[in-house]
């Protein structure tokens, strides 16, 4: 008898991949999964609790997976699962709560909820206990040129405005072994770019015995044979160890693109936010990384409106952002979240002056995007052809992580081209096949 199973993700890059792999899991049990909104049997909702909107957003996917899916059974997960089961569990519809440190065990409390076994309707651990990040089957997403590879998760930091800690938990790592098999198996089933994933992944391999680095991970995975591109994911400052810059700036394999975030350009705001480096290191890293590698695409985040924040520290974060040779910055207005620490200080900015300070800094990085793909201009890229079609164009993703359209046949999806960059214009990016 045929089941059927449909997904709502919310949140980061690391809900995607989770939601991968639970894809997996359950069709490994026979479900088969549907999208474009028809009905299912089974719909599994991976939630997001980074901030306030983020759990508007959880309360509205759940209503509609509701409505699409009248008759079927709604399992809630993710990070609202794991931080506040009693509200997600006394929403209509919701049939099982399942947290993060829990999430592994979801396809047997789906067989059960099935069978109509008696179990507990809210499945919530303390995931502070987690030890290790599970070995899942490799999250290959049929129909999509790269592949994302979760290797850590959890977090060591307690960032003032971060409640994700409370949600994954402390920082584990997955074995090398794991990783390296787990890559070879993705390029085999057809991706030559894998995306390493984590929470805090310059923290990857700290708990492991014996100890590692991501550096020894990343000089492991450059003897995977048909891997082109390894691309990392955001990366702290201060875990860009001198071993750590060797391998990233002189290996071909790693993609020449870090996202390195900022948050303030006001060391007194990043010390209010408790957040591990300064301005300085931050300065010095991305210079070293634009030094060793020409043309290497470097990006930011920064939060607008932080309780304390004056005109002068925006002003000193606007000079950074101007001055750094940043590719494209993302930006997030502050809004209190409740546990955090932040939510209790004092000097709240005004939601007019958050907004405000976030459209000039939204500016700033749009100028900063453009810069950086005039400097393209002419240039011959090396690019992963997405499965993305925009019209009579396609797209691919160059190795500094620029999306450039260009004229070409449906057989170049998935494959790696080299492509001139011919038109530069404020959102979009243009090029030929050379």
């Amino acid at each position: 008898m045929s089941r059927t199973v449909a997904f709502a993700t919310l949140g980061c890059r690391l809900n995607q991949v989770d939601t991968q792999q639970l894809q997996g899991l359950l069709e490994a049990r026979g479900f088969r999964t549907v999208t474009g909104g028809e009905p299912a049997d089974l719909v599994v909702v991976n939630t997001c609790t980074v901030t306030a909107r983020a759990e508007l957003s959880d309360r509205q996917a759940i209503r509609r997976a509701a409505r699409v899916s009248p008759h079927a059974r709604l399992v809630v997960t993710g990070c609202w699962a794991q931080t506040s089961p009693e509200a997600v569990a006394a929403l209509p519809h919701v049939d099982l709560v399942v947290g993060n440190a829990d999430k592994h065990r979801l396809p047997d409390l789906v067989e059960a909820l099935l069978r109509g076994t008696a179990t507990p309707r809210v499945t919530v651990g303390d995931v502070r206990a987690a030890r290790t990040v599970e070995a899942a089957p490799p999250a290959s997403a049929p129909g999509r040129s790269r592949a994302f590879l979760k290797v850590q998760d959890g977090c060591q930091h307690r960032c003032a405005f971060c409640i994700v800690p409370f949600a994954r938990g402390g920082s584990r790592s997955l074995e090398p072994e794991a990783v390296v098999d787990q890559a070879r198996a993705l390029v085999a089933a057809g991706h030559p770019e894998v995306v390493l994933t984590g929470i805090d992944l310059g923290h990857y391999g700290a708990d492991l015995v014996p100890r590692s680095t991501l550096a020894a991970l990343l000089a492991r995975m450059a003897g995977v044979a048909g891997l082109r591109w390894v691309r990392l994911s955001s990366l702290l400052p201060a875990y860009f160890t001198e071993a750590l810059l060797d391998v990233v700036t002189t290996s071909s394999v790693i993609a020449p693109h870090f996202h390195v975030p900022l948050q303030s350009g006001s060391d007194r705001v990043l010390r209010r936010m408790r957040r591990p480096y300064t301005v300085a290191m931050y300065r010095t890293v991305v210079e070293r990384l634009a030094g060793a590698r020409p043309h290497v695409g470097l990006g930011a985040d920064v939060i607008a409106g932080f309780p304390g924040e004056s005109d002068e520290d925006l002003a000193a974060t606007l000079d950074l952002v101007r001055a750094l040779p940043v590719s494209y910055l993302h930006v997030f207005p502050y809004s209190a979240r409740t546990g955090t620490e932040a939510a209790g200080l004092g000097g709240r900015v005004d939601g007019r002056t958050v907004a405000r300070r976030a459209a000039r800094l939204r500016e700033a990085g749009r100028a900063a995007s453009r810069a950086f793909r005039e400097g393209l201009r002419g240039r011959v890229e090396e690019v992963l052809v997405l499965d993305t079609r925009t019209g009579p164009g396609l797209v691919g993703l160059t190795g500094n992580y620029v999306e450039v359209r260009f004229p070409g046949p449906d057989t170049l999806r998935r494959r790696l081209v080299r492509v001139r960059v011919t038109e530069v214009e404020d959102a979009m990016t243009h090029g030929e096949l050379a």
